[in-house]
């Protein structure tokens, strides 16, 4: 459960909604009772996602770079916003640099600028990313550690943190910002545990690993990040602090491999590459005191999050090919 925030009735705003977390944030807050919109431009998210909203969310098919705030604004009388439209991954910010700024980084500021210009009382949580650290200085990471972001998808949101920050601190908003750690589950057909399951479905005798095995990510389900950003809209100073948004619980690539040919009764012969992917981080171990302190505790366990999204990949994806 989160906190004691009463969502019944509330009007709110999710950009993103559509995609991956997003739609599992939107699903949170429908079930909450709130009455939710839903912009996304549908190139990563799709309008099935939305389905287990059960009627409380209105989508709006818009990009995200020509949305005309300041009239949406004034229109709608949103209580909170929820900002997660965005590329979401490394590789295409390190192919695309130039596109990847304008929706990550120019984006956010175009919705921050029409905060301001609408003296908007609301609440924005901006759904930043452990890609602001890059290579950490130590671990486990705390959110006062050095950001050196590795990527020009992580120094966009590294840049988008501040301008949030800063137009709360200058301007009265009342915002945060949430650093999202390795979230898999239902719903998101990329990344390293969609990706490892994929590869065991289509050939279960040899698997096929980026690196050595020992890169170290922390592994968080993605009902458990969509609630993380309600508690810290419900119990959160918003005052422009951050929070790392993780299970605090550490898993080699290695380890995250055996754990799903376990689940999937699958013994594959394990291939290792050798090398990482420019960009990537070789090791996160993750503090989540300041996001605990709020109330916040992971509920569904690795293996418990590996069986519903396997589940959810036979049902649709192996389905449908």
């Amino acid at each position: 459960m989160t906190g004691h925030y009463g969502w019944q009735g509330k009007r709110v705003l999710v950009t993103g909604g559509a995609g991956f977390i997003g739609s599992h944030l939107v699903e949170q807050l429908a079930r909450a009772g709130a009455l939710v919109t839903v912009l996304d431009d549908l190139t990563a998210g799709c309008r099935e996602n939305l389905g287990r909203a059960n009627g409380n969310a209105t989508l709006f098919e818009l990009d995200i770079r020509q949305v005309a705030w300041e009239e949406l604004l004034r229109k709608e009388q949103y209580e909170a916003i929820f900002h997660l439209a965005a590329n979401a991954y490394v590789p295409p910010s390190v192919e695309r640099p130039a596109w990847d700024y304008a929706i990550n980084l120019d984006g956010t500021f175009r919705l921050l600028e029409a905060l301001r210009g609408t003296k908007w009382p609301g609440k924005l949580i901006y759904a930043s990313s452990a890609a602001v650290y890059g290579n950490p200085a130590r671990i486990p990471i705390a959110e006062d550690d050095p950001t050196v972001p590795i990527s020009p998808y992580g120094v966009a949101k590294l840049a988008a943190e501040r301008y949030v920050a800063v137009y709360g601190q200058l301007y009265g908003l009342k915002v945060a910002s949430l650093r999202f750690f390795s979230v898999y589950g239902p719903r998101q057909r990329k990344q390293v545990v969609y990706d490892l399951i994929q590869k065991i479905n289509q050939n279960p005798t040899e698997l096929f690993l980026h690196g050595d095995g020992t890169q170290v990510r922390d592994f968080n389900y993605v009902e458990d990040a969509a609630r993380a950003m309600m508690i810290v809209a419900e119990n959160g100073a918003l005052q422009g602090e951050v929070y790392n948004v993780a299970s605090g619980r550490d898993c080699s690539i290695g380890e995250l491999a055996s754990s799903l040919c376990r689940v999937l009764h699958a013994q594959p012969r394990l291939l290792y590459s050798g090398s990482v992917r420019p960009g990537d981080p070789e090791k996160w171990m993750v503090d989540i005191k300041r996001l605990s302190e709020l109330r916040y505790r992971p509920q569904v366990s690795l293996e418990e999050g590996l069986r519903r999204t396997i589940g959810w990949y036979r049902e649709t994806v192996a389905r449908s090919a």
